[in-house]
Formats: structure tokens, C-alpha cells, sequence
């Protein structure tokens, strides 16, 4: 995708000087690829490497020309006569020159190049994620043939890009009608500057008529990529630092781009201003709303980028005012260049690439956004919205999977051009992880119960509150480990790991809570209001177990806060062994549970015990009848039934 809707948009005059020498015509070339002019350079270079004339930093600079306006191939042929040349070359060259080989399918060759890059440049993020995700072709076909794509009537020889939604209608940039005289072409590309245009939406986002935005809004220079708030009153809007017909320039005499808010009233846009964030001296682009409006990604190459440029947030404070710029961090951005933001309704941020490991060109990844603001696993979305070429400008209705992107891919009508799709399967595995919240003691259901997710890092992924039917239900990714925690007055806090499924579908997982104060009567088992259904014994053994002991602790505090609480303890053992054997058995357990109680400070005379050894079994487990340890385990036990309070 052109460098023109990147950043680097200057608006410069470049002296033509004639020159008749071939050093004269070299020093004319990188005059004019210095100020950004490459369409010229690009002629007079090729002209002398047609005539035999080698040198590396010409090679660089033909490549770069071809490389930065997204025509890959022509880069590719120059680079690899740059390669082929005894030269010390950059790093960065070596990144460049593996994304262009991609763009004309030699990948096993783009790989190579690509493992010399991280040699060369160990610390940089680009090299480290490709060889973090050798395999990640095979990840982008995976995440492949799930969209159905055509074009739109939108697009034209020109260049037309970057779409969003204002009410009922589509906005996007076009270069289609804007050569008049007033208007002016790009020295970067020859093409002229592009206005905002709309058009109308039908059934299934099909477009229909088209027609100029705002005039108040377009101007002689680049106006691109909107952003529209809900009700339709407040846009955002990408231009060239260009405000009441005056052009503000850099130290370098170059007018870079900037982001503009304008507010619709009176039936027409006005109050048309820039934002707090921008600079003279740096570029921002291409804002894109979060689905609650309250923050504002943008794309810039301001103090603190990583790489070419990078996607930061800002927050919108009530009064429309903005905080202070926040890169997303090394996660989303990279070494190269991530531009064009997008944030769906879902939480997802979609943004554009060729940082991370992808097809060639700019590539549409995604992100999920959790609850905390942190961000998830980086995936490419895939070879249908993806190719070697450039793509970007993502856009998701997600409620009916259908919207838009922008590409130069082969096959269009023009430079850029705007392409519809439906998403016939979500990218993510998606688990639904659900459950019945109930009463541990009383199985009554729970509503209102507060049920937080978090990974195995403790990363908060969601929250919900259980319904009136105990029920609740979170969606989360698959083959995920899981800490879910349930919360709910009057009932202790539980927390229980959980591991989804690796494949769609659903996870459930049941949550028995306990009160927090149990209400106990004559006859009833204390041990229920902990949860302690079972104090566990080796097969054959008296000996108290260590996690036993620490539930006859919790025992021991309600005898000593109830001192006129009375017990009979009932010691049972699995059929295994004589049923005379067992009785006995069972009755040493009671006698070495009492005998606990007793030597941690519990009166002997409010302890009473019996051994039922085998007669009251409360599973199929009996003599003959094959079981599990853990089945026969439930049979070793220990009641706690209150006689007295």
C-alpha cells in the first residue's frame, strides 16, 4: 500500500536541472529520491542500470523506490541485483528484500534471507518473530477460506481506500474526480490527492450511489480515512497539515499528515479542528473509534514509535478533550510498519503490517482486546483478505460478518481498490465455557453470582454474573488453562482451574459454593459446612493424612468456638478385606480421629466414636464387584454428626 496514505506525504517542488553526464544524471536521481520525488527517480535509475551502470547505493535507492510505493516485484529485481554485488548492506535490506521475494513466491528463499536478517539484526523484533513462527505459513493457511470476497463498484483506475461506516452509508478516499486544476498530483506516486467520497448501503452492504463528502471538509490536498461516532455527529478524519488554506511544514519543508475532528450541526460539518496529539514534525493517521467511543487508535510515527510507525491509543476524556498518546507496545508493533487500526464491536483491533510474519507487503492481522486493555495472541487473518501484495484498511460489522478492506493485489481496477467480503468462519477457536453456580450443601442455585476468568498468568479474559437460574456463560479461546473464580456475598470466594477444549464447541464447568456461616442443627454432618464430605485414609491405615489433618483443623475451630457442642464420629472403610477385619479397622480410624481432637485441646467426654467398617457403603462397591481406588476411596471416611449443642 502506497507510502502516500502512510505518512511520508510531502508536498514539495523538485528543480529540474539538465544534466548530460551520467555522473550529473545520478547526482539528478538521488535529488529527487532525497525529497521523495520517486517517480522521476525511478526513470532516470532505471536508465542507467539499463546501460550497464552498477552501484550498490543506486541498486538500494531502485529498489527502495519500487519498495515504498508497494511495487514489489520491480523491488525484488533490484534487490537482488544489489545482492549480487560485493557490498556491505544493511540489515534492513536484508528484511526488505525477503519481503519482496514473497511477493513473487519464492518463500523457501524469503526464509533464507530472512534467517541472515536475524544473524545481522539479533535485537530486532521482526527477525525474532520469524523465527519464533517458522511454521507460520502453515498458520495462514489454516486461518485461510473463510471469507467470500468480491470487488465493489467503488473502485477505479485510481486510487480509492480506506472505508467506514457514517450511519447508513460508507465513507471512504478516492482519487477518481479530483484532477481539476485546483487539484494537484503527488510527486511521490503522480497520482492526484485523494478526497472523501460516500456511498450509499443496501442489503448485505452492497453499494449503490456515490457522491462527494463535505465540501467544507475536502480540500486541494489528501483528506483519507474517517471515523464516526454513533450518533453520527462527530468524525475524525485523516488530512495534510492543511488548516484554513494554510499548509504547515517540518524542518525539512515537507508537509506531513494529520488527524482532524470536525462536528456535524446545522446540517453541515463544521468546527473543523486538529487534534491535541498532532505535530508539525511528525505524522498521525488513520483514526479508529473503540466500540464504547472513549478512546482513539491512530497510526504515527511520533517520538517513541518502535518502527516506521506504529498504532498508539488515546484516551477521549467527557468534555472531547484527549489524554496522552500510548504506543500498544511491542506486541502489536514491530521494527516495520503497522498503520490502518480498526476496533470491532467484538473487542478485536485489526490493523495492518509487515512487521509480523505474513505474505509479503502489508498483511490485516488481528488481536483480541481483553477486559483489562491488554492485548492477545497476533494472527494474520489469512490468504483470502491477504496477499504478496499490500492490504489493509479492515473493517467488520460484527454482528453480520460482512465488510470491507483495501489492497493493490493483482487482478484490480486500479492502484488501491476496495473489496467486499463476508466472514463464513470466525478466525479465533472459540470455547463457550459454561456451568451451573450451586450451593455446595444444599445444591439450591446461585444467581448473581460474579464468575471472573483469568488465564494461567492471571490475566483477567471477562467477567460475567450467573443468571436466575444459577446458569452463567463466558466465551473464551480454546485449549486454554483456566483459573475461573466465583464470587458471592454471604458464600466464600472459590477458585477452581479449568482447560478448555482444542476445538470449537463448549467446556462446562460446575461451581459448588459454600456458605460462609452454616447454620447447623442436632443430627446434622458438621463437616458439610466445609465442604468436608470425606476425612481420607490410606487403604489399610489409621494414620491421619496430612490434607485430613487440615480439615479436622477446620473441626477443631467450631468445637472450640462451641464449647457445648458434642460429636460422634463414624469411621467407614471400603468392602476390601473381611467385613470383621473392616469393622475393626474402621473403629481404630474413629478412636485415631478422637484421639486428634483430643490432644489439640477438645474435652474427651464431648467425643463419641463407632466403627461401621463396611455395612454402609455408598456406592456399587461391594465384595466381587470391580472398582477404582477412587471409587473405593469414597467408602473411607469420616461423619462428623452433632449430638449436642
Amino acid at each position: 500500500m502506497k507510502n502516500k496514505i502512510l505518512f511520508y506525504i510531502a508536498i514539495i517542488s523538485v528543480l529540474s536541472i539538465s544534466m548530460y553526464s551520467q555522473e550529473a544524471r545520478v547526482a539528478k536521481a538521488e535529488k529527487k529520491y532525497d525529497n521523495y520525488a520517486y517517480v522521476d527517480a525511478i526513470k532516470t535509475y532505471e536508465k542507467l542500470a539499463n546501460k550497464g551502470y552498477k552501484s550498490a547505493d543506486m541498486f538500494k535507492k531502485l529498489g527502495n523506490a519500487y519498495y515504498f510505493n508497494a511495487e514489489l516485484e520491480d523491488a525484488a529485481k533490484w534487490y537482488t541485483e544489489l545482492f549480487t554485488m560485493e557490498a556491505e548492506i544493511e540489515p534492513e535490506y536484508y528484511y526488505r528484500y525477503a519481503q519482496t521475494l514473497r511477493s513473487i513466491g519464492e518463500n523457501k528463499k524469503a526464509d533464507e534471507i530472512m534467517v541472515k536478517f536475524n544473524a545481522f539484526a539479533q535485537n530486532d523484533d521482526r527477525g525474532k518473530l520469524f523465527m519464533e513462527n517458522r511454521d507460520y505459513l502453515s498458520e495462514i493457511k489454516a486461518n485461510s477460506g473463510r471469507y467470500d470476497i468480491e470487488p465493489t463498484s467503488l473502485s477505479t483506475p485510481y486510487s480509492d481506500y480506506g472505508t467506514a461506516i457514517y450511519l447508513n452509508k460508507l465513507v471512504y478516499a478516492s482519487a477518481k474526480d479530483t484532477g481539476s486544476i485546483q487539484q494537484r498530483k503527488h510527486s511521490w506516486n503522480n497520482q492526484y490527492f485523494t478526497d472523501l467520497y460516500t456511498a450509499e448501503l443496501g442489503d448485505e452492504m452492497v453499494v449503490g450511489k456515490t457522491a462527494k463528502f463535505d465540501k467544507l471538509v475536502n480540500t486541494r490536498f489528501h483528506e483519507s480515512t474517517a471515523a464516526f461516532t454513533k450518533d453520527g455527529k462527530t468524525m475524525y478524519f485523516t488530512r495534510n497539515n492543511f488548516n484554513k488554506d494554510k499548509k504547515g511544514f517540518d524542518g525539512n519543508n515537507i508537509t506531513l499528515i494529520k488527524i482532524y475532528k470536525a462536528t456535524f450541526e446545522d446540517n453541515k460539518w463544521i468546527n473543523i479542528t486538529e487534534l491535541s496529539i498532532n505535530s508539525d514534525n511528525y505524522s498521525n493517521a488513520h483514526p479508529a473509534l473503540s466500540p464504547d467511543e472513549k478512546t482513539l487508535y491512530f497510526a504515527s510515527d511520533m517520538p517513541g514509535t518502535v518502527g516506521l510507525s506504529d498504532i498508539f491509543k488515546v484516551a477521549i476524556n467527557e468534555d472531547g478533550s484527549l489524554g496522552n498518546p500510548v504506543n500498544l507496545g511491542n506486541l502489536i508493533n514491530t521494527a516495520g510498519r503497522e498503520t490502518f487500526p480498526y476496533t470491532s464491536a467484538d473487542n478485536e483491533l485489526y490493523f495492518s503490517s509487515n512487521g509480523h510474519p505474513g505474505l509479503g507487503g502489508l498483511d490485516v492481522f488481528v488481536s483480541k482486546i481483553n477486559s483489562e486493555g491488554n492485548f492477545n495472541k497476533v494472527q494474520n487473518v489469512g490468504a483470502d483478505i491477504n496477499s504478496p501484495l499490500d492490504d489493509f484498511a479492515y473493517m467488520i460489522d460484527s454482528k453480520s460478518r460482512r465488510g470491507f478492506f483495501s489492497s493493490n493485489k493483482d487482478g484490480g481496477q486500479g492502484l488501491d481498490d476496495i473489496y467486499r467480503f463476508l466472514e463464513t468462519r470466525r478466525l479465533t477457536c472459540e470455547q463457550e465455557l459454561f456451568g451451573k453456580i450451586t450451593d455446595i450443601e444444599t445444591h439450591e442455585v446461585l444467581s448473581d453470582t460474579k464468575i471472573t476468568v483469568f488465564d494461567n498468568m492471571f490475566n483477567e479474559l471477562g467477567t460475567t454474573q450467573s443468571d436466575k437460574d444459577g446458569n452463567y456463560s463466558l466465551i473464551v479461546e480454546c485449549d486454554m488453562k483456566l483459573y475461573v473464580r466465583a464470587e458471592k456475598m454471604d458464600y466464600t470466594t472459590k477458585e477452581v482451574k479449568a482447560t478448555t477444549l482444542d476445538e470449537n464447541g463448549k467446556t462446562e464447568l460446575n461451581i459448588e459454593l459454600e456458605k460462609a456461616r452454616c447454620k447447623v442443627v442436632v443430627g446434622d454432618d458438621l463437616g458439610k459446612c466445609f465442604g468436608i464430605t470425606n476425612i481420607y485414609f490410606d487403604f489399610d491405615k489409621s494414620d491421619i493424612r496430612y490434607e485430613a489433618a487440615i480439615d479436622l483443623e477446620k473441626i477443631l475451630d467450631v468445637l472450640i468456638e462451641y464449647p457445648a457442642m458434642k460429636l460422634d464420629i463414624r469411621s467407614h472403610t471400603d468392602s476390601r478385606g473381611s467385613s470383621k477385619y473392616n469393622e475393626a479397622l474402621s473403629d481404630r480410624r474413629a478412636k485415631s480421629t478422637i484421639n486428634w481432637l483430643i490432644k489439640n485441646g477438645v474435652a474427651k467426654d464431648r467425643l463419641t466414636a463407632k466403627g461401621y467398617g463396611e455395612y454402609k457403603l455408598i456406592n456399587k462397591c461391594i465384595d466381587g464387584v470391580e472398582c477404582t481406588e477412587k471409587e473405593h476411596q469414597l467408602n473411607r471416611r469420616s461423619e462428623f454428626i452433632i449430638t449436642d449443642l
